[in-house]
């Protein structure tokens, strides 16, 4: 028997990806039986699925890995991800190592640990990832992957390649098995959602899909299961998605923008100019009146190269405008072999960091204001996340019980009267029993 434990670094789709290998492994193992353990120390092989978006992630990345090796030494080591596809060479000298395979080879592992490419295979044009279950309370669906929106700060098209999307049968096929496995939560995952439907026949975007998800599930599962949109770009932000999202019975009243600037001077640089700052804010309102009350999250990053102080605090009163809930602030990070690298005018790293606990500091007040407005609501549904009664509601706002409702289990959605704040968590009392 093969013993096989699995770590993972970085994004939902990097998730997806490792729960789609550990579930073929454990199905196929090679040639061998294949059992994937909860600790390294008993494993024969640890996969570890990196990420190489930031420099903290490539740092985490090493120190993972020895940690691992230090753990179980007798233990083979394979690294795949975005990582081993831009620095292979560099983590061939990390202890344990026995295989790097890189991100576009990825998909091999799905035939076992050992697993070749053919000579002459041709790569499939969307890598052909399934999932049966999810090691989680909410399943992640892959629905698009790659980027060919070559932003000058960011490394993941040398990563992961131009954008692909899987067609809608697959995701609408997926989404029936997690359903009938139990899951109530469906996380619509790509690295760029902007890009999806732009390879598939008849050129569908992302609306079209939800559109389609409506059709397939809203009848018979409105109110009792729902889907959530991992990130999108503010380009999206479209008036066609204002009348979507105003039909929808199953996407939850939240956004993750992929916002990075409030400057649009900054926006060009990064090689953002095809939206501004304004467009984002103006479809929030509209969005407002759809969605009285809605979660939003935006990824923001502080200190890229040539930002003055004036165009931070042109950042800073954007982000005081727009009605964020909870924010990912990142100082600039150099990334090899992106535009921005080699940039004139960067700012100090110092300075980076301060703009970013600044920002950081007036989106935690934003945090907490929204999460008080929510105690002013007659219930939440919340999707409970683990046996202490954890949850998230609707808006992206952690939850917790103050007593497990009767019945209840992992993944159960319940509707929920929200009763006190605690240490940034929304307490809930349950107003109905577990279904």
């Amino acid at each position: 028997m093969i013993t096989f434990y699995t770590a993972t670094l970085g994004c939902k789709i990097n998730q997806y990806e490792t729960r789609s290998i550990s579930e073929a492994w454990a199905r196929k193992g090679n040639g061998h039986e294949a059992h994937e353990v909860d600790s390294p120390e008993k494993a024969d092989i640890i996969l570890v699925n990196s990420c190489a978006v930031t420099a903290n992630a490539v740092a985490d990345l090493r120190q993972s890995v020895r940690r691992l090796n230090r753990d179980n030494p007798e233990a083979g080591i394979i690294i795949t991800g975005c990582a081993a596809q831009v620095m292979s060479e560099e983590l061939w000298q990390l202890p344990g190592i026995i295989r790097v395979v890189s991100q576009e080879d990825k998909a091999l592992l799905l035939a076992g640990p050992d697993a070749k490419a053919l000579p002459g295979n041709d790569k499939p044009r969307f890598a052909p990832f399934s999932i049966n279950g999810y090691g989680r309370s909410r399943a992640v669906v892959k629905v698009q992957d790659g980027c060919s929106h070559y932003c000058t700060y960011c490394i993941v098209p040398l990563t992961r390649g131009k954008s692909v999307s899987r067609p809608m049968d697959d995701v609408v096929a997926e989404v029936s098995r997690l359903l009938a496995g139990g899951f109530r939560e469906f996380i619509l995952s790509g690295i760029n959602l902007r890009h999806f439907g732009r390879d598939l026949e008849g050129r569908p975007d992302f609306w079209d899909l939800i559109t389609r998800l409506e059709r397939e599930f809203g009848l018979d599962w409105a109110g009792r299961a729902r889907f959530r949109i991992s990130s999108v770009e503010p380009g999206q932000l479209t008036d066609k998605a204002v009348d979507i999202l105003s039909a929808s019975t199953m996407v939850c009243p939240q956004f993750h923008i992929s916002l990075q600037s409030g400057d649009s001077d900054i926006l060009k640089a990064m090689g953002r100019g095809h939206y501004s700052p304004q467009s984002a804010l103006d479809f929030m309102a509209r969005m407002k009146k759809v969605w009285p009350v809605m979660g939003l999250g935006a990824d923001i990053i502080a200190g890229f190269p040539g930002e003055t102080e004036a165009q931070f605090e042109t950042t800073l009163e954007f982000c005081r405008k727009l009605p964020l809930t909870y924010a990912h602030v990142f100082p600039y990070s150099e990334r090899p072999d992106t535009r921005a690298a080699n940039m004139d005018n960067p700012v100090e790293v110092p300075i980076r960091k301060q703009r970013a606990a600044q920002l950081r500091k007036l989106v935690n007040g934003k945090r907490q204001c929204f999460q008080e407005s929510l105690l002013e609501l007659p219930h939440l549904d919340v999707l409970i996340q683990d046996v202490q009664g954890r949850g998230v509601s609707e808006y992206y706002a952690a939850c917790r019980f103050t007593e497990l409702p009767a019945g209840a289990k992992l993944r159960s959605l319940i509707r929920a009267r929200p009763v006190g704040l605690e240490k940034g968590i929304v307490l809930v009392e349950s107003t109905e029993k577990a279904s």
